[in-house]
C-alpha cells in the first residue's frame, strides 16, 4: 500500500515537472499546442495525486480517473487542432 501510494506521488510530481516544460515551450513559442499538453500534464498530476491521496486501487472506480479522461481529451484536441493549422 506505500509503495502505491509512494509511486502515485511520483507520477504526480512528474506530471507537474512536465507540464511546467510544455508551458514554458508555450510561452517561448507561442503556440497553442504546447499550452494544451501543458494543461493536459496538470490535469495527469491532478489525477495521480487524487489516487494516490484516496488509496485507490482498482480502475473500476470511475471518479478518479476523470481528470484522466479530461487530460486525453484535451491531447485529442491539440492534435487536431495542430494539424487542421496546416
Amino acid at each position: 500500500m506505500a509503495l502505491h501510494i509512494f509511486l502515485s506521488g511520483c507520477n504526480a510530481a512528474m506530471s507537474a515537472v512536465a507540464a511546467l516544460f510544455f508551458f514554458r515551450y508555450a510561452a517561448l513559442t507561442r503556440d497553442r499546442f504546447h499550452l494544451l499538453w501543458g494543461v493536459a500534464f496538470c490535469l495527469l498530476a491532478a489525477n495521480w495525486a487524487v489516487v494516490g491521496a484516496t488509496a485507490v486501487q482498482s480502475e473500476h472506480h470511475g471518479d478518479a480517473y476523470v481528470f484522466r479522461l479530461a487530460a486525453f481529451v484535451i491531447i485529442a484536441v491539440s492534435i487536431i487542432d495542430k494539424n487542421r493549422a496546416r
